[in-house]
């Protein structure tokens, strides 16, 4: 993954632990303090917020614990790789798409960042400017034509 995308995940990882964990604390506290806690609804919700924000947690560490930080210094862009930023063309209808191809944890489709895991980013993996990926989606086979690749 990118520096930034490892910066981000500490920065999310950090906010979990200092500022929801202790939030949820305090609710779990105060409920227990309304009385009986087998029929005390808000209770049990607290509890289970804290069961969903510890594995997060324990996720976020997980992902943080297992990666590996890509020296963007190496790249190349005579190929599609991980980290390029692809511009493509639709070879059937002329639609023109740009996509930058990320780690899983890093992906954001409103930013334009694709996994590699993607079908779209497997298919244009090792493409070169000018070449066509035929790349299987749901919808069915498209031609895309790998128009620029840069940072």
């Amino acid at each position: 993954m990118s520096e930034e995308g490892y910066k981000k995940l500490l920065a999310e990882l950090k906010e979990l632990e200092t500022v929801e964990r202790p939030k949820i604390s305090a609710a779990i506290a105060e409920a227990r303090d309304k009385g009986d806690l087998s029929e005390n609804a808000e209770y049990d919700a607290a509890k289970e917020a804290q069961g969903m924000l510890e594995m997060k947690i324990n996720k976020l560490k997980m992902v943080i614990g297992d990666a590996k930080i890509i020296d963007e210094s190496k790249l190349k862009t005579d190929s599609v790789q991980i980290l390029n930023k692809v511009e493509l063309k639709n070879v059937k209808n002329g639609m023109k798409m740009t996509y930058t191809i990320v780690s899983e944890s890093e992906a954001n489709l409103k930013e334009g960042k694709i996994s590699v895991n993607t079908p779209i980013a497997q298919g244009l993996l090792g493409k070169k400017v000018g070449d066509v990926a035929e790349i299987k989606v749901p919808q069915g086979m498209i031609n895309l034509e790998v128009v620029n690749i840069s940072f």
